[in-house]
This record gives C-alpha cells, structure tokens and sequence, in this order.
C-alpha cells in the first residue's frame, strides 16, 4: 500500500493542499516526486507519508516569500487578462499605449511586495516610495486626475489583496500567518499610495 503510485492531485489531496502547491512543491524540489517518462509527475504514498510527517511543522514556510508570491502574481495575472481592467472607468479613459504601461506598471507593486517579504521590510520606505512616483508620474503623463489615479493603484492592489487571500487559503497557510501577511501587505500599499498622492501634488503644483 505504501509503495503505491499516486497521480499530483492524489498527493494533494493526501496533503490537504492545493494540486498547484503540490507542483511548486515538487518544482522546488521540497516535495519528493517521480516524473513518468511522459514527463508526468507520480508520487509514492509511502515517500508522501514521511515527507508530510517530517514536515509538518515547518512546511507551510516553505514557499515563502518567493515561492508563494510567484503564486500570487500568477493568479493576479489571470485575474488581469479576464478583462476586469476593461470594466475600469479609468482605463477606459487610456489609448492602447498607455493601458499596455498600466498592465506593465503592476509588476513593480508585485516585486515591490516580494522585496518588502524577502527583506522583512527593511527597505519597504524606499521601494514604497518609488512606486508611488511611478503610479503618480504615470497618471499625470496620460492625464488622468488624481482621484483616477488612485483608483487605478486600488484596483492592483485589490487583486493582489485576493490573490494572496486565495493562494494562501489553498495552500492551508494557519490563519495567523495569513493574517500577518495581509497586515503587511496593507501597511506597504498604504505607504505606496500615500506617495503617490504627495508625489500627484507636487507634480501639478510644479506645472502652474
């Protein structure tokens, strides 16, 4: 029983885990895994076992920061190209060039975030600050007010906010490390956002 051969999603479901946790997992190497010569991934009941007693304590640390935030900017990114930007009243507002610099300009808030993870926030003033500049230059370049370009800010976060909600909710994360991420990830945006808006007013102030 213990030698039998179990598919990815069979070694999630034993796990408790999302079937992606189980591959980025495997991917990085921290979960024991066997790959078909079809290249499929199979996993040995008796090899899941042990790995999930060994590591039962510690494994929902595995991933982070870098692992789970690569998650996270993979389901935001399908969030993106579902066509919930296209909904936007600010986008909408945008030619084609400018909506392509937005779309672009959300991997900056999400490498911003993986630095602030990866660095415990050490360099969060600084990083903060340049993404706000970018967002409020970005918005005065294409001529949006302030109000759209906070709004455009929101929206990036707001996906970002369900995303991390969503990876950390199928990978099992305990609620007190979920909530601890979220807390952070707040208190980054809000300093994001409030230099966007000092940064809007000093740009405008600059052009009377």
């Amino acid at each position: 029983m213990t030698d039998e051969w179990l598919s990815l999603s069979d070694a999630a479901g034993l796990l408790g885990v999302h079937p992606s946790t189980a591959r980025l997992w495997s991917d990085k190497g921290i979960l024991p895994v066997h790959k078909t010569q079809g290249g499929h991934r199979r996993y040995k009941r008796g090899e899941i076992l042990v790995w999930a007693e060994s590591t039962s304590k510690s494994r929902e640390e595995a991933l982070e920061p870098e692992g789970m935030m690569q998650e996270v900017i993979k389901n935001v990114r399908m969030q993106i190209s579902e066509g919930r930007l296209q909904e936007e009243s600010w986008y909408q507002k945008l030619d084609d060039d400018a909506r392509a610099q937005y779309r672009m300009s959300a991997r900056s808030l999400f490498q911003g975030l993986m630095t602030y993870a990866a660095t415990n926030g050490r360099e969060a003033e600084s990083e903060a600050y340049a993404i706000g500049y970018e967002y409020a230059s970005r918005a005065r370049r294409y001529c949006l007010s302030y109000v759209d370009a906070a709004k455009a800010f929101l929206f990036f976060r707001d996906s970002l906010v369900e995303s991390v909600i969503k990876v950390y909710s199928e990978a099992n994360i305990p609620a007190k490390r979920a909530a601890e991420m979220y807390t952070r990830i707040h208190t980054f945006t809000d300093d994001i956002l409030i230099s966007l808006l000092e940064t809007y007013r000093k740009l405008e102030s600059a052009n009377h």
